[in-house]
């Protein structure tokens, strides 16, 4: 199993943060087998495209709620780690306030 849950949606309250937000967090190494993803589908484009964060973060975004780990972004940039037979990936982990 390359995840811990594949999940479909955000079940944490939203957190607003922009981009400038999210850059501010600085990266550190996720386990795969940890993360639950808000998606359960990839457009196939992103996964294979060589230049797929030459516009966006180099890191996926993670939010820790709830004790768990929650990939909201980057789920091509976690498969494709997988694939390429890592069990770790390198992503800002914003942590939420417990509901």
């Amino acid at each position: 199993m390359i995840f811990k849950r594949v999940g479909d949606g955000r079940p944490y309250p939203p957190h607003e943060l922009t981009s400038s937000g999210w850059a501010a967090i600085p990266p550190r190494q996720v386990r795969l087998d940890q993360l639950v993803t808000t998606k359960d589908t990839l457009q196939l484009a992103a996964l294979l495209d060589e230049d797929s964060t030459f516009f966006g973060d180099l890191f996926a975004h993670v939010v820790e709620w709830n004790g768990e780990l929650y990939l909201e972004d980057g789920l091509h940039r976690a498969l494709r780690a997988a694939l390429q037979q890592r069990n770790v990936l390198h992503a800002r982990v914003h942590r939420t306030a417990a509901s």
